[in-house]
């Protein structure tokens, strides 16, 4: 097995970018999910509220990121200080103190998305462990859901798109790192990935939601009552019966103990 995508996607929701290579640090690779788009209320925004999230391109930058639309034009901003304003965002059940972004830069999202919004930053992984049912203490997450980093495989991707109509791309699932493996589902029975001096701990598996029924590029659901069900069976279908009601693509959260570096073509061991 090897290594073969590795994939950024510093604000949540918004446009990713393949990278030949990462650093992976606490929180999962670095510059990933550290920003995030929430209302005035400060809960957070993603696509499943708001399809067009996926028309704004970001570019991560050393001390910042660049944000860029066909018809808005681009947008920098610098990661805020140390000393900048907290302001308190929720992000599903957990309420994280963040770091308040660049006025200038709400608006130029809002003007994009066609509703007020305010765009915040993380900094400090201290402010929100993983789930305790899974995680282990020392344990963080940025603004990505649950876990600091998505793994996919090649292999079920492909055992995917042959029960369904018209394939899909990778890209529906928003990984991190894609691993080149052989046939339906092997990451079922992992427990941990080496890549290079990297180890990671397989979390949990990762329950899927609609996100993944949309063109990552437009946000748009093409026939979704067509494309949905047969995406949710095929995932289903050949696999034991979750205890929960949401459908399962093998994509798993991970924790990464320490920094590393990780590169796409190098070897990957699980066991």
């Amino acid at each position: 097995m090897k290594v073969v995508e590795l994939y950024r996607y510093p604000v949540k929701s918004l446009r990713g970018h393949a990278v030949p290579s990462a650093d992976i640090e606490t929180m999962g690779m670095a510059g990933d999910r550290r920003w995030m788009v929430v209302d005035k209320d400060g809960q957070f925004l993603t696509i499943r509220q708001i399809p067009a999230m996926t028309t704004i391109d970001v570019e991560h930058r050393d001390t910042g990121i660049l944000l860029k639309h066909d018809r808005h034009g681009s947008h920098a901003v610098e990661a805020p200080a140390p000393g900048t304003a907290l302001r308190q965002v929720k992000i599903w059940k957990d309420m994280v103190a963040a770091r308040s972004g660049d006025p200038a830069a709400g608006a130029y999202l809002s003007a994009i998305l066609g509703r007020p919004v305010d765009l915040v930053y993380f900094d400090d992984p201290r402010n929100r462990p993983v789930d305790s049912e899974f995680g282990q203490p020392g344990e963080y997450v940025g603004f990505a859901d649950g876990f600091p980093l998505l793994v996919a495989t090649t292999g079920s991707l492909e055992h995917l798109n042959s029960h369904l109509a018209s394939p899909i791309e990778m890209a529906r699932f928003r990984p991190n790192i894609v691993i080149d493996a052989e046939g339906a589902w092997p990451e079922d029975s992992w427990k941990t990935i080496r890549i290079g001096s990297a180890e990671l701990r397989i979390a949990k598996p990762c329950a899927r939601c609609v996100i993944t029924t949309r063109d990552p590029h437009s946000g748009e659901q093409p026939d979704p009552r067509g494309r949905c069900r047969p995406l949710a069976n095929s995932i289903a279908r050949p696999r034991v019966a979750s205890s929960s009601a949401r459908t399962r693509f093998r994509t798993m959260p991970v924790q990464s103990p320490s920094a590393t570096r990780s590169r796409s073509s190098r070897p990957a061991y699980r066991t």
